[in-house]
């Protein structure tokens, strides 16, 4: 970002100021921080963690201040553990901190110590300023010992996880959900058993939503495969049995339009086209799309209702809406992304969409169409340029975890091995792999579902 953008940005930035009510004159940061409501959050952790003579003494300090709404974004059991481990909530809040005093002026992209003593990554763009994972949202409340820029997300840390040993750990363990993730779970299922762990490890892919119905109602699973987040009215029902939901972001995925190799026209859809077709189906022909194309009816292929991979598309190109899809004519829905895969194969004239692993396995015989001109690949959906790149998730429970030692071992295996295994490669799943940043709040999840009281 030029000088120009990046100070007419902080400008708008500064209006921002007005909705937290802040007179700063003559006041520490604590002092400002305690005569907001949308700071009390940070202030009672502040409280417990014996910060406030610090953040009150002269400084100066920088601090990256979370709003309430960024603490509400953390799981329930996360904030309590935090509450319980002032050790680990002293690093968390002081990695909030950095010594002396930056202006927005000053702000310059780079990587910048915290006071906890890890650094935090500033990135600066014409969407804004972020520090780590955290968009800047109010710049530049001066107080008399510093300096406050609001943000939007709590940041976290580097937390290393525990030594996975599968062979100190017995019990079998139960895995449904997403077709989608089952074969990064599957995967990781097989290495914990190849590694020593001796009992059973059993993945199904019935699909997110009907994966939520067995983690959630019927609560006869350890964990969930996700290829979307949690709904609230999922969480109810995990709520009504007695499990709090505890969800990792294991991985991205770009969701892949597909069709055959032996389509020889259809290279570039744009989002709009992509809704006109999974509308339509056989209902219109290829030509209607585009005059130039091929004047033969549309097959189209997709994953079932209860597919995160269906919730998904939906959302991205109808807009949540999900009549179009449901009613077009002669579109063919499966859990089974394999039948996908073979429906795709089968016609020149097919259309579908899935994950990109399986994809990956299928690129003899498939090919991905661009949309908006950006392909599918590990770097367009880590970027997020590609515009159906996706969080994957797997799901568990503090009470799950805490009663089955083998399930949290097993999550802590997943977490601390599963980059390894995403890529393209011949031998890794076609996924790809979370930043550090993710990395780091996961690591967080996984100590609270472990050691948070009941």
């Amino acid at each position: 970002m030029n000088r120009a953008k990046l100070m007419g940005f902080l400008a708008v930035l500064l209006l921002a100021l007005s909705a937290f009510g802040v007179s700063a004159q003559g006041q520490t940061i604590v002092d400002i921080a305690v005569g907001n409501e949308d700071f009390s959050t940070l202030v009672s952790l502040v409280q417990a963690a014996g910060l406030v003579d610090v953040l009150a003494g002269e400084g100066p300090f920088t601090v990256f201040a979370p709003t309430n709404a960024a603490f509400a974004e953390l799981p329930a059991p996360v904030v309590s553990y935090l509450q319980q481990d002032i050790d680990l909530l002293t690093r968390v809040l002081t990695y909030h901190v950095v010594a002396g005093k930056v202006m927005s002026s000053d702000v310059a992209a780079g990587e910048v110590a915290s006071v906890e003593g890890s650094p935090i990554t500033v990135s600066v763009s014409d969407a804004g300023v972020m520090v780590d994972q955290a968009n800047v949202v109010a710049v530049d409340i001066e107080a008399s010992n510093g300096v406050i820029h609001v943000i939007d997300s709590v940041i976290i840390p580097p937390i290393t996880l525990p030594d996975v040993d599968p062979l100190s750990v017995t019990g079998n363990i139960e895995i449904d959900g997403s077709s989608t993730v089952y074969p990064l779970t599957e995967r990781m299922a097989d290495l914990f058993n190849r590694d020593g762990f001796p009992d059973r490890i059993t993945v199904d892919f019935s699909g997110t939503g009907a994966g939520f119905k067995r983690f959630c109602e019927t609560g006869d699973t350890d964990i969930s495969n996700a290829s979307r987040p949690i709904r609230s009215s999922e969480v109810e029902l995990c709520r009504a049995i007695g499990r709090e939901p505890l969800g990792f972001f294991v991985a991205i995925d770009a969701l892949a339009v597909v069709v055959s190799n032996d389509n020889d026209f259809v290279y570039d859809l744009t989002l709009e086209q992509v809704a006109q077709i999974f509308s339509s189906g056989q209902g219109i022909t290829w030509a209607d799309v585009n005059p130039e194309w091929p004047a033969e009816p549309i097959r189209l292929y997709s994953p079932g209702t209860d597919s995160g991979t269906y919730d998904f598309f939906v959302e991205k190109v109808f807009d949540k809406n999900e009549e179009p899809i449901l009613n077009a004519p002669g579109i063919q829905f499966s859990e089974d992304d394999n039948v996908l895969v073979q429906g795709v194969i089968g016609s020149p004239f097919a259309i579908g969409y899935y994950g990109y692993a399986y994809y990956q396995e299928t690129q003899d015989q498939t090919r991905a169409v661009a949309i908006e001109g950006v392909l599918p690949t590990p770097e367009t959906g880590a970027s997020g340029e590609y515009p159906l790149a996706r969080p994957l998730f797997i799901y568990s429970t503090p009470s799950i975890m805490q009663e089955k030692p083998q399930v949290a071992a097993f999550i802590n295996y997943y977490l601390k091995n599963v980059p390894s295994q995403l890529g393209t490669g011949s031998d890794q799943i076609g996924y790809i792999a979370t930043n550090r940043f993710i990395q780091n709040r996961d690591f967080l999840f996984w100590l609270a579902g472990v050691n948070v009281a009941q």
